[in-house]
């Protein structure tokens, strides 16, 4: 079987597709050698780094929105049936209209159709209202676990029969022990004091980054600011309309320097490390498709506070120290239990521990190969 897969994402490990295409095709290389594999990157991304066994192709192709959808709708699908693929696959929601081949499209959650300010502009729902029909008519769909799948068909009413669920996974770097000796280096890096809570990932909306900052303004009345919170990410501009100003309401709850450090755009091969350095994983998000950060922090033996969401329930389970959404007060009391009571800080890594081995991407690429499969058949 020779399948085609949309590279778009190729260069971007820092987004959830750019992680998915990565880790899905290495690991597709290990479970299934004889698989051929096609990347198709647009011309302004290399291929140097495309793994061995691997063939990739580069076709022209603009930056920006419109390049991007020349690209999803004409160059990758052209590059596709000039190689013969038998499946094609776009592993995020882009997919094009008109196939070569049988197309299996990933839909990562349904954002767009639940949280409708995430779509603003008519050029945005214009593009989802393609993209939806693209979904429903693709030969399978994928997306990344059971209440993703759920939501897909409540909301954007696409057929439950053709629908597969592949959960993701944390990579094997992931891990308690292997890697320790990279610790020092990066804790340097990034000036981490001895102890302290970790919260990475993004600021939009639905990251509900503002209730953590007023549970840590709990804690540190409590406790004080002994346990600094580290917020790593990528700060957007603030203030924007799908981005609360954070600086500023950390200001508001008086939360300085001192107790909360912000240290900016973390490197993928540093992120292991910070999770198994870190006392405590916040994670208070109100919505995702899967939710691998607290999966990586559980991995790497670093107890989990989360949003008592139903996707952090399929996926967490009794690993995280899972809290409702909306109640600073009760994350509070969650952070602080973590930090203070240490047979319950024990027991919460080694579920998250045994957790984290539910999901492995071996598993992962056998379910996509199953659905490759099951679509070349249709």
């Amino acid at each position: 079987m020779h399948v085609a897969l949309n590279g778009w994402f190729w260069d971007q490990p820092y987004t959830g597709s750019g992680q998915v295409v990565r880790r899905l095709v290495s690991s597709l290389r290990k479970v299934s050698p004889e698989l051929r594999l096609t990347l198709v990157l647009p011309a302004h991304i290399s291929g140097a780094d495309v793994p061995a066994g691997v063939e990739s192709v580069q076709v022209s192709a603009r930056r920006g929105h419109l390049g991007k959808n020349w690209f999803e709708q004409r160059s990758f699908p052209a590059a596709a049936g000039r190689v013969k693929a038998d499946v094609v696959h776009v592993p995020y929601w882009g997919g094009p209209l008109s196939s070569p081949a049988p197309l299996v499209v990933s839909v990562l959650d349904a954002i767009p159709a639940i949280l409708p300010a995430y779509t603003r502009g008519a050029a945005q729902q214009l593009y989802v209202s393609l993209q939806t029909a693209v979904a429903r008519g693709a030969t399978r769909i994928i997306t990344i676990s059971e209440s993703s799948k759920a939501d897909l068909v409540q909301h954007l009413g696409l057929p439950e029969d053709r629908i597969a669920v592949t959960h993701l996974a944390a990579d094997e770097a992931f891990h308690p022990l292997i890697g320790a000796e990279n610790d020092p280096a990066v804790t340097a890096k990034y000036d981490l004091p001895d102890r302290f809570m970790l919260y990475l990932g993004g600021f939009d909306q639905r990251k509900n980054v503002g209730q953590l900052l007023e549970a840590f303004h709990y804690v540190v009345k409590a406790e004080g600011g002994e346990v600094p919170l580290v917020i790593a990410g990528a700060e957007p501009q603030w203030a924007e309309p799908m981005f609360p100003n954070l600086r500023e309401e950390a200001r508001e709850l008086e939360l300085g320097d001192g107790v909360l450090r912000w240290i900016g755009r973390v490197d993928e091969a540093d992120k292991p490390s910070l999770y198994r350095l870190a006392d405590v994983f916040a994670f208070p998000s109100l919505y995702e498709g899967f939710g691998l950060p607290p999966l990586e922090a559980m991995a790497s033996g670093t107890p989990v506070v989360a949003s008592e969401i139903p996707v952090m329930e399929e996926i967490c389970g009794d690993g995280a120290f899972l809290v409702e959404p909306g109640s600073a007060r009760r994350m509070a009391g969650a952070l602080l239990a973590l930090l203070g009571q240490e047979d319950l800080r024990e027991t919460q890594i080694t579920r998250g521990l045994a957790r984290a081995t539910h999901f492995q991407w071996r598993k992962t690429a056998k379910d996509t190969l199953a659905v490759y499969e099951a679509a070349v058949q249709s």
